[in-house]
């Protein structure tokens, strides 16, 4: 047994470089986890529905049918003007799947990752994305986890909820409102078929007001 003892710290000894590499990873590994822990705590902001002050016709106006191609340039305009000068950079656009792109920082490098999404029209007109698959290079982290960190570091709209532990986001389409209270809800995404459409609903006059 002795001979055992000294015979490592002969090796520690005649070998401080491996040593050290030990050390370092070490304290590395309990760095990152620290960093990890902040990074997805539990805070999650809640999500609140608009209160409409806007009359709301029961049935549509008319109906718009869109290629994925046309919903990637609409949504890729929207997120330029919505996030220019805060500073966060993401990008959300459609292929096979619905795909979310975007970076979170971990010990001073960005590390890229992608969340695939299947879309679902809900009895309502909404969206629920439904998170499928994550790449994110080499780590391995629960599609939770980067859900956690979405809701917490990214600038979203106040009508999208991110569920993490559901794995899901909420595209709450009766919540946006253009300025003449015209708003959408979703009638079919077929993005396999490249078939997309919505729903176009227009205020309700107020008559009252005119008299």
């Amino acid at each position: 047994m002795k001979n055992r003892l000294v015979e490592k710290g002969n090796e520690i000894k005649s070998n401080p470089w491996k040593f050290a590499f030990l050390l370092l990873a070490g304290l590395l590994l309990a760095i990152t986890l620290v960093v990890s822990f902040k990074a997805f705590g539990e805070r999650e902001p809640d999500y609140k529905p608009k209160v409409s002050q806007q009359q709301k016709n029961e049935d549509p106006s008319f109906q718009v049918q869109l290629k994925k191609e046309q919903v990637n340039q609409i949504i890729s305009f929207y997120l330029n003007d919505y996030l220019k000068e805060s500073g966060v950079k993401y990008n959300f656009y459609l292929e096979q799947n619905a795909l979310l792109n975007g970076t979170f920082n971990v010990l001073g490098f960005d590390m890229q990752f992608y969340l695939y999404f299947d879309p679902f029209v809900m009895d309502d007109g909404n969206v629920q994305l439904k998170a499928t698959s994550l790449s994110i290079g080499k780590l391995a982290l629960p599609i939770s986890q980067i859900m956690k960190y979405v809701s917490k570091e990214f600038k979203l709209p106040e009508w999208v909820e991110v569920k993490p532990k559901e794995q899901t986001i909420t595209l709450h389409l009766n919540d946006f409102e253009l300025q003449n209270g015209m708003y959408l809800k979703a009638e079919k995404i077929n993005l396999i078929d490249d078939d997309i459409k919505f729903n176009v609903y227009l205020p309700i006059e107020d008559t009252k007001s005119k008299e």
